[in-house]
């Protein structure tokens, strides 16, 4: 307990934040070593209080500010600083970007450390806010008080929260008034559900005893005007959900698709849990430009569970960068590992010979087989299952070695097999679309024997966060 009690109080004076780190941290250094702190930028000198000590780093959290950077600007969000998202929304977006090329250089540098050609400037979001096609949101019977009066007596509805939750804690959620992620009536939607829930003595659920009747709020919408809402509730009550859904219903006529689940397990997944529909479609559809003619519009259905990228905007440039460095020449047979709903796939399928879609989710590779129906697409073929077990020799063997290969992984990055079968297959390009530039740079690694990095070109697709995507094209020898 007093070692605990020793770091939990240590304060360093003056210290200048002099980099933005990991997990949308700023850096320091004391004691030649790295120091974490949120909710500050480079530039700033402030006062850093011990919470973490661990033999490589430390970490903590500014107690008072002594001089301000010249690259701060006020935050536009009044939840910022107790809200886990946008962290760098204190800093210039211009600035943003300048530290996101940074972080794409410096993981290919110390970790790939390969022959690198000059990184292109990142290509920045047109919108830095309103930019994002889903959010999800949750109910807690425990919302966290920024201006607690201990005269003031709360009763339990005043303790009622919808939003998100707060970083570290997984029972507290942050009581949204107004988010700047998602385009109205996002924002409507929200409070409105949760002022019908007050007002009709719904209960918010307790994570802790696993009771309480909203559990969370999923809104999704698509650049063609869809619009989709889905409630997931604990309890299996027909009247309970008819009277808030006509509600809804009602009140906001531009929802294309009203849905409800029935979540009674212990965690939020949602995957195996029946997707009820109330009212409107069961699906919404987004347009995406082909990249082999503007003119040609891509329709994409989108389900309940389907993925698709948060940025609409953001995911055809990042697509069209993909395009790009393929540069197709209509005979390639390409292969599209982690091909989620194929949207990938079925963007570059007129450019090439064929495209062979693989993906861990079967759902999703439904989705992808129906996608490319709907756009008269039929040179795609798509696959589920483990990408490092159905991708072997007799795989290739039945369906030909790939020309080219497009890879778009989770944050984890490749399995080594994966990387083990491309290396053996020996694609002339390989196209690596990444959302964490340090896994990527660790598989380049691992493929420098056979390729050598030709073009990197990186990407923001989410304003405002340390998030950052980047395309490599890799050549072979």
């Amino acid at each position: 307990m007093g070692r605990r009690h020793t770091i939990e109080h240590k304060i360093f004076k003056n210290v200048e934040i002099t980099d933005a780190g990991s997990e949308g941290k700023a850096v320091a250094r004391i004691e030649d070593k790295v120091i974490f702190v949120p909710f500050v930028v480079p530039g700033d000198i402030i006062d850093v209080q011990l919470t973490k000590k661990k033999k490589s780093y430390m970490e903590g959290k500014a107690v008072k500010i002594h001089k301000h950077s010249d690259l701060r600007i006020e935050a536009k969000c009044e939840h910022f600083g107790l809200c886990g998202g946008c962290k760098w929304q204190i800093l210039d977006y211009e600035q943003q970007l300048k530290f996101k090329h940074k972080q794409v250089k410096d993981n290919l540098e110390r970790i790939a450390k390969v022959d690198l050609p000059e990184i292109k400037p990142i290509l920045g979001s047109k919108d830095i806010y309103y930019y994002r096609n889903k959010l999800e949101f949750t109910f807690s019977n425990r919302k966290w008080i920024t201006e607690f009066d201990p005269d003031t007596e709360m009763t339990e509805k005043d303790m009622y929260g919808l939003g998100f939750h707060m970083p570290g804690m997984f029972d507290r959620i942050v009581d949204v008034k107004q988010c700047h992620l998602q385009a109205d009536p996002s924002n409507a939607i929200r409070l409105e559900i949760k002022k019908f829930a007050i007002e009709n003595d719904f209960t918010f659920y307790n994570v802790r005893r696993h009771e309480g009747y909203f559990r969370n709020l999923i809104i999704r919408n698509t650049n063609t005007g869809d619009l989709m809402v889905i409630i997931i509730v604990n309890e299996p009550s027909e009247k309970k959900i008819n009277l808030v859904m006509e509600h809804l219903k009602i009140k906001f006529p531009e929802i294309t698709s009203l849905m409800y689940i029935v979540n009674q397990k212990n965690n939020d997944d949602i995957f195996d849990q029946e997707v009820k529909l109330f009212s409107g479609n069961a699906f919404m559809m987004a347009e995406m430009p082909a990249s082999h003619d503007l003119k040609h519009i891509l329709k994409f259905k989108i389900q309940p569970k389907s993925f698709y990228q948060t940025n609409s905007d953001q995911a055809y440039e990042l697509y069209k960068i993909a395009a790009e460095f393929a540069d197709l020449q209509g005979d390639e047979l390409v292969y599209d590992l982690y091909t989620g709903t194929g949207t990938i796939a079925n963007f570059m399928a007129a450019s090439a010979k064929k495209v062979i879609g693989l993906e861990y989710v079967q759902s999703a590779i439904e989705d992808a087989f129906e996608n490319s129906k709907i756009n008269n697409i039929s040179n795609t073929d798509f696959h589920a299952g483990e990408i490092e077990k159905i991708m072997d020799d007799n795989f290739m063997e039945k369906n030909g070695k790939p020309d080219v290969i497009i890879t778009d992984p989770p944050r984890a990055g490749m399995h080594p097999k994966v990387i083990e079968q491309i290396l053996k297959s020996a694609p002339k390009k390989i196209v690596y679309i990444s959302c964490n530039p340090a896994t990527q740079a660790r598989d380049i690694a691992l493929m420098d024997e056979l390729y050598k990095v030709e073009r990197v070109q990186p990407v923001d697709m989410f304003p405002h966060t340390q998030h950052v995507e980047n395309v490599v094209l890799l050549i072979r020898k």
